[in-house]
């Protein structure tokens, strides 16, 4: 169904963008515009296949909003055609441009944001199927093992990345501090690999709550609105969005459960690596990192 959006939103860019050009003066503008256009296509491609995708219906909104942009600047260009006879052309493409870009704004945010909505029912054709999406904040993404957890098949279904989360991430890769950018850049790697793994799918929200400043408050909105899973390393954020009421999956807790139990009097194997304080005493790790002596 993603795939049958993008191809009909594509066509109905090159479409509209031809026959705009069609309306203007001259031969040029026939291949002008509808090469620009192929051109924007085949680059947010190119983001794709390099970068992250977007949810589908974000490109179907666009075109809409692009083909409303249009259809208004229409009508703003025959006026101007009545008012200015001679410079109308110039105008006119300013118009189209300023407008269809307005379209495809408010077109992207709206089908995004109805993209999420749909993509949580995907599972079962049941209106109670429960929510698959799972978003991701900074901490869990620099973290590095969610690739790991979902090659277990702990984690499927879609992995929702807020476009605030990625600005912070690209912030922190930015850093002037060598340890925060080599954080920031091994989180972008994260998600680059996430996005290749069969089991899910990294989508990129344009999302926002202007009037809310922090981060995790953010996050805790778009859960609530969606009826998402917050996937966190952050203690305080796992807190407060339990008693928002908002499900959460920390990263930490389920290393935790997962750890191997040893019981009293019990033999191991383990490969000693140094000496202890007394004599006759070894230090070795077991496969969780705990320290037996």
């Amino acid at each position: 169904m993603g795939l049958i959006l993008k191809i009909l939103s594509a066509c109905v860019v090159f479409y509209g963008a031809y026959a705009f050009s069609r309306t203007l003066p001259g031969h040029l503008w026939a291949y002008v515009i509808p090469s620009a256009a192929l051109l924007i296509l085949v680059a947010i491609f190119l983001k794709e296949r390099l970068g992250y995708r977007r949810i589908a219906k974000s490109y179907f909104g666009a075109s809409i909003g692009v083909l409303i942009g249009f259809v208004i600047a229409a009508f703003l260009s025959s006026v101007l055609k009545a008012i200015i006879p001679d410079g109308w052309m110039y105008l006119s493409l300013v118009v189209y441009v300023i407008l269809g870009y307005l379209g495809y704004s408010v077109g992207m945010e709206k089908g995004g944001l109805y993209g999420v909505e749909d993509t949580s029912r995907q599972v079962g054709d049941t209106q109670n199927a429960p929510c698959n999406i799972k978003i991701l904040d900074t901490s869990v993404i620099i973290d590095g093992r969610i690739p790991d957890i979902c090659d277990a098949g702990f984690i499927e279904g879609v992995l929702l990345v807020p476009q605030f989360i990625l600005n912070e991430l690209q912030h922190i890769a930015d850093a002037s501090d060598p340890l925060k950018r080599a954080r920031g850049r091994r989180g972008l790697d994260v998600l680059k690999r996430l996005k290749k793994h069969p089991h899910v799918e990294v989508e990129i929200t344009d999302r926002d709550f202007p009037r809310i400043k922090q981060v995790d408050s953010k996050l805790i909105a778009l859960a609530k609105e969606l009826g998402a899973t917050i996937l966190t390393n952050d203690y305080n954020l796992n807190k407060v969005a339990q008693i928002q009421g908002v499900n959460v999956l920390n990263i930490n807790q389920l290393a935790d459960a997962v750890k191997p139990i040893v019981l009293p009097g019990e033999s191991i194997k383990v490969s000693i690596t140094k000496e202890g304080r007394e004599k006759g005493q070894g230090v070795a790790y077991l496969e969780d990192g705990t320290m037996v002596v």
